[in-house]
């Protein structure tokens, strides 16, 4: 592990960076990309081709002060089944473009807390989808739970209509931590609902557990570790805290000062990362663990794991199509981004058109450098022969990127005739590292701390 004086060096806990869910990030989406064009995208998918479904979500029953996802607060059901109405119309839209055979290799439903939706609501959605695109012969249906807000009903509910992973949000089981931040979520509420998600033969979990979180320290990080991993997670995303309170306004309500420093972030961090590997999960990527019987352990072994706006997937599907407000669309052409506000993509849905409000159509060399990025973050290196294989550039263009890049960080990298590797004590820096190859302007959006 290269020491905290040499990361300093280098710039780690100063750096701001984009997370690299997508190539460019969201930011730098124009109004190039529109409903008609969004549209045609949709058509000229080849018939029988599997493809990936978003379901967005976006109402809350309480507002987590620390979250910067965009959603909104409902004590009642009447925004939501209204709601769910305007998704089943989008839903026919789609389904007038699509053409025949396509089917879901992954079906997502997120939020917001898409579990606030009562049982027949769930049904009904359900059906919806799969009337309009079937699940696939090896489909993953996974829906994002809230401990909180689940019951045996709605769990009746989602297992009847195919769901067979569930994806909970811990963040941290710490009493004092759990009060700052705004997430009431005790030990006992989310031990009953992974019991309940497996008492239906739901044997596939994720959870989600965070670290840079106020007052949390290394001995509080342990215990939240150690009580996740008895609930046996088959996938477990260890995600920073970002505190950016100039985007997310909630976040005012949190003490910047109770926050740890950067150097105390990566001391958390490592320390959720050796419990996980004792505990014999395999690492995937920046900031994932999983067993090593599950998807994400295999694709990584094979070659084959991939990054998206959920993080890392072993989904090989080449489109992402993204339902409901704000949601992200992915194509070979590029993204398309729904209207975030639920009034407008309400709006347009009801007037007989997508909401497409902006995206970004590849160029360049997008699709180059989308690559070179993605393949840094899953695998810490770049297969030179593939890139060559696969893109428009030449064997000296791609080693100047590599001697540039290497250069920036003294050298730390390893560049042979095979590509550039990213060595396991320089890992800290990837964020920083794929950084190097984005042709956008980074300025332009402010981004979460690099560690």
């Amino acid at each position: 592990m290269i020491v905290k004086p040499q990361l300093a060096k280098l710039g780690l806990f100063d750096a701001k960076v984009p997370r690299y869910t997508s190539y460019p990030t969201a930011p730098h989406f124009s109004n190039d990309v529109g409903s008609s064009l969004y549209a045609d995208w949709i058509s000229g998918l080849k018939p029988g081709s599997e493809v990936s479904l978003y379901i967005h979500v976006p109402f809350c029953r309480r507002l987590c002060w620390f979250c910067a996802c965009r959603t909104q607060g409902t004590q009642t059901d009447n925004p939501v089944i209204a709601y769910v109405d305007v998704l089943k119309a989008e839903l026919d839209l789609l389904a007038e473009r699509l053409p025949k055979g396509v089917t879901l290799s992954r079906l997502h439903w997120g939020g917001g807390t898409p579990t606030l939706l009562n049982p027949d609501l769930m049904r009904d959605l359900a059906a919806r989808i799969l009337d309009v695109v079937p699940l696939g012969p090896n489909a993953e249906f996974s829906v994002e739970i809230d401990p909180n807000e689940i019951d045996e009903a709605r769990l009746d509910a989602l297992a009847e209509a195919g769901m067979n992973r569930a994806s909970i949000g811990v963040q941290d089981f710490d009493d004092e931590i759990q009060k700052t931040i705004g997430r009431i979520q005790s030990y006992d509420i989310t031990r009953k609902a992974v019991d309940m998600i497996r008492a239906r033969g739901i044997s596939s979990l994720n959870a989600d557990i965070l670290y840079g979180l106020p007052h949390q320290t290394k001995s509080r990080m342990t215990e939240s570790v150690q009580k996740l991993l008895s609930l046996s997670p088959d996938r477990v995303a260890l995600y920073g805290y970002a505190h950016v309170p100039w985007m997310a306004k909630r976040q005012q309500l949190i003490p910047s000062d109770a926050l740890p420093t950067p150097e105390e972030r990566l001391d958390l961090f490592d320390t959720a990362r050796r419990l996980f590997m004792w505990d014999d999960y395999a690492e995937i990527g920046i900031d994932h663990f999983a067993t090593q019987d599950d998807g994400l352990t295999h694709a990584l072994k094979a070659g084959r794991l991939k990054r998206n706006f959920q993080g890392y997937t072993d989904d090989q599907a080449e489109v992402l199509i993204g339902v409901g407000a704000s949601s992200i669309s992915r194509f070979p052409q590029g993204y398309a981004q729904n209207a975030p506000a639920t009034s407008a993509h309400t709006k347009a849905i009801r007037e007989g058109r997508f909401s497409t409000s902006r995206g970004h159509l590849f160029k360049g060399q997008d699709v180059l450098r989308a690559r070179l990025i993605e393949a840094l973050m899953c695998d810490f290196q770049i297969n030179t022969a593939e890139i060559l294989r696969d893109h428009n550039i030449t064997g000296p263009e791609l080693q100047a990127m590599y001697q540039t890049t290497n250069a920036s960080f003294d050298g730390l990298l390893r560049i042979t005739e095979d590509g550039l590797f990213i060595p396991p004590e320089a890992r800290p820096l990837t964020r920083m590292i794929v950084r190097s190859f984005d042709a956008y302007d980074l300025s332009v959006a402010g981004h979460s701390s690099a560690i």
